[in-house]
């Protein structure tokens, strides 16, 4: 029952994304310097969504005769094409956000990962390039399109909180920026 709320759940902050989307509004900035990621996957994600589009189409043409099956999987079809786009709208109007206060920065993908990590917590940022990515204890990577470009060293753990409710403690983020020079010059001067 948990895992189907938190899925309902998932549902509802994707569509609420995609309403923001259109309505040009960012999620959670409040004012905060905003460091978009959502570049990196743009191509990927017209891809998936085009090739979406291709087998509605090809499978209303398969369906016709059978008008049960055709109006299911159009509506199938339909709904995975709006969740392609709602998953791409999820990651432009949830970017990264330093905090007016300069108190965290605010690392985030899509509706999945929304971590926050004090910025007196951070021994040293960077900027890397990583195209692979091994799983390791304290490690966490939030990649776009394979790649993260910015890397966190911590001085003590944060704690990240997974998709269903599992807590991990970490103590080196990697995550992927759009401007990861940018970012990283702003996270330098706003820890001084």
């Amino acid at each position: 029952m948990r895992t189907a709320r938190l899925l309902v759940r998932h549902e509802a902050r994707l569509f609420a994304s995609l309403v923001l989307w259109v309505v040009r509004r960012t999620h959670g900035a409040h004012g905060g310097h905003v460091f978009g990621y959502a570049r990196g996957q743009g191509a990927m994600m017209f891809g998936f969504g085009f090739v979406c589009l291709v087998e509605t189409v090809a499978m209303s043409v398969l369906l016709r005769d059978w008008p049960t099956a055709h109006a299911v999987l159009l509506f199938l079809d339909v709904y995975g094409i709006v969740f392609v786009v709602a998953l791409h709208a999820s990651s432009v109007v949830r970017p990264h956000v330093l905090d007016p206060d300069g108190g965290s920065l605010r690392i985030r993908r899509s509706v999945h990962v929304d971590l926050r990590v004090p910025l007196e917590r951070i021994a040293s940022v960077r900027r890397e390039l990583r195209m692979t990515h091994e799983r390791a204890d304290g490690e966490l990577d939030v990649e776009v399109g394979s790649q993260t470009t910015v890397t966190l060293e911590l001085t003590e753990p944060v704690t990240h909180v997974t998709f269903f409710g599992r807590r991990r403690q970490v103590r080196i983020v990697r995550f992927h920026a759009d401007d990861a020079a940018g970012l990283v010059r702003a996270l330098g001067r706003a820890r001084v």
